[in-house]
């Protein structure tokens, strides 16, 4: 199974990173910055198409997506054309990113940046903050309901915000259970990487409506966004079809229906 391989190279980078930079001077680091996340309130505006634009190299499903790929200029191309926020895959293993890309890309555009990443330790966290990330993701799947819980609450006190991803019923109930502002319902199933459009549809009846809920994945339309938000979506996540278009804020344009 790709994710179980991908979740053991993970926790084989923690302990590296660790032994190079140990937590506490990634705590200090952290403590010395004031960082504020806009990210929530760019993603939830009223009246808008909220596009969080993904930034990656590869994947393991489809391999290379994008050969052009400079991460700041497409980032900026993203913003240019009315993105809200910014998603970077920094696991460089599997998506060929890099931890370096968020301060990339954060020194040229003005918009939040997310981390995206297989984030299963709370020096993720504080790594995140530390290099410029505004917002994390956190996969519901791979935490229990006391992490999802602690992990929160550590990038709450280092300023960032948190998008909770959620693919089932369990999932969703963890992360309202553990009180997530933010949660993301993934229409690609992490086990096979296959992608049901409908999984928005069938799980946000689930969440509660004081909730801010972002769909990812599968989203290829202007008229696929438009169906997401009569169902209450506030954001939708989106990347391969803007990263394989020939001009990025063209497509960008046309999703957002300009």
């Amino acid at each position: 199974m790709i994710l179980h391989k991908i979740i053991e190279k993970k926790r084989a980078e923690v302990d590296a990173a660790r032994a190079k930079v140990p937590l506490s001077e990634l705590k200090e680091k952290t403590r010395s910055l004031c960082t504020r996340s806009m990210f929530k309130k760019n993603i939830s505006r009223k009246g808008h198409i909220n596009l969080i634009a993904e930034i990656k190299r590869s994947s393991p499903s489809k391999g290379i997506i994008r050969g052009d790929f400079n991460p700041s200029q497409i980032a900026w191309e993203y913003q240019a054309a009315g993105a809200s926020a910014i998603s970077v895959l920094t696991d460089e293993r599997f998506f060929d990113g890099k931890l370096e890309y968020l301060n990339m890309i954060k020194e040229r555009v003005s918009v939040p940046v997310l981390r995206k990443d297989f984030i299963i330790s709370e020096y993720q966290v504080y790594q995140s903050a530390a290099n410029g990330a505004d917002a994390i993701l956190l996969i519901a799947r791979l935490l229990t309901l006391e992490e999802l819980i602690d992990y929160q609450d550590i990038a709450r006190e280092s300023g960032l915000d948190c998008l909770v991803e959620v693919h089932n019923e369990e999932e969703v109930e963890k992360a309202v259970k553990a009180r997530s502002a933010v949660i993301g319902i993934n229409n690609r199933d992490l086990s096979t990487f296959n992608v049901d459009f409908s999984n928005t549809e069938r799980l946000i009846r689930h969440i509660p409506e004081d909730r801010i809920i972002v769909s990812e994945s599968g989203i290829k339309s202007y008229e696929q966004i438009m169906f997401l938000k009569s169902l209450g979506v506030s954001a939708v996540l989106i990347g391969e079809i803007l990263l394989r278009a020939n001009n990025i804020g063209r497509k960008v344009r046309e999703l957002l229906g300009e």
